[in-house]
């Protein structure tokens, strides 16, 4: 079984919420990203984003806290690593390590101050989304009515991010920040968790063009398990996720799909994969269509060159 890189999970949310919850050694059953599961899983790598949720503040408070628990709990758990940089990468591979990599999912907080993106950066953030669903200081959201763009200090967040060596994600973002932001980047964009509208018509979703768009920066797309954004009902199967993936394809994404799921931030979950440790029966559905090389990009080749050419070297 070969190692898996998953770009998105929302722990870190739940642990924030309830700092009784253990990542190393969970009995609650209230999380569905754990160490034992990773290790289930045969995990390389996993994405941990910092999401403040509507109850709380929008301020830095929540974040650092976020990043508190992160190196707390999560860092500090037995066969875990924190990745930083190109040869952190290296020498998790190589021992066979799981690679925790921090990411920031709406900027909110940041209150359009690039010192604390900067300040965000020297603490580990390596992937931010300008947005969550609604406008902010920086851009519009996936689901603001009004559909806007970028704002001045939403460009200047994306330079900053560009000279920094910080991941952009657009999965949260409008159809015009979107394209406001693939303007604007001097890097690939990541979408870490979206899939494709043209199976599932949902806002969170990418249109063909972006797919497209997103293929020829060498940007990556990361498959979601949100059922939502996988059938129009909810009810979703594993051979419906595998489906985003074969239209991908289709359009030119063979290299440039990886896994983005979600866990740990949706309600419901696809049948049969309801935690990292089931990723077993999405690896044996892909396998029934596409060769094991290719099936070990998606699963994690794809994400770990993005990762091996775009964090910044040690010092």
């Amino acid at each position: 079984m070969g190692r898996s890189i998953d770009f998105h999970c929302d722990v870190l949310w739940k642990l924030l919420d309830d700092e009784t919850l253990s990542f190393e050694h969970d009995t609650s059953g209230k999380l569905d990203v754990t160490l034992p599961r990773l290790r289930e899983a045969g995990a390389g790598l996993q994405t941990f984003a910092i999401f403040i949720s509507s109850t709380m503040p929008k301020t830095m408070e929540p974040i650092l806290k976020s990043i508190d628990l992160f190196y707390a709990k999560v860092v500090a758990a037995p066969n875990m690593m924190l990745i930083q940089t190109k040869q952190d990468l290296e020498k998790a591979e190589q021992s066979g390590r799981i690679g925790a990599l921090l990411s920031l999912e709406g900027a909110d907080g940041l209150q359009g101050d690039m010192a604390m993106l900067r300040m965000l950066y020297r603490l580990g953030v390596r992937a931010c989304g300008l947005t969550w669903n609604n406008a902010n200081w920086g851009a519009d959201g996936a689901t603001e009515s009004r559909g806007g763009g970028l704002t001045r200090k939403g460009m200047e967040f994306v330079r900053e991010c560009n000279r920094l060596g910080i991941l952009l994600d657009v999965s949260h973002l409008s159809e015009k920040s979107f394209w406001d932001m693939a303007d604007a980047t001097a890097e690939p964009l990541i979408a870490s968790h979206s899939n494709a509208k043209a199976l599932c018509d949902h806002p969170r979703n990418l249109t063909d063009e972006q797919i497209r768009a997103l293929i020829a920066m060498d940007g990556r797309i990361g498959i979601t398990y949100v059922p939502q954004f996988i059938v129009q009902d909810g009810k979703a199967t594993v051979d419906d996720c595998v489906r985003h993936i074969e239209h991908m394809c289709e359009l030119g994404g063979e290299s440039h799909i990886m896994l983005g799921s979600d866990f740990d931030g949706i309600d419901t979950h696809v049948t049969g994969l309801a935690h990292p440790g089931e990723l077993y029966r999405f690896r044996e559905a892909l396998h029934k269509l596409y060769r094991d090389d290719t099936v070990a990009g998606f699963l994690k080749d794809n994400a770990f060159r993005l990762l091996q050419r775009h964090l910044p070297e040690a010092n």
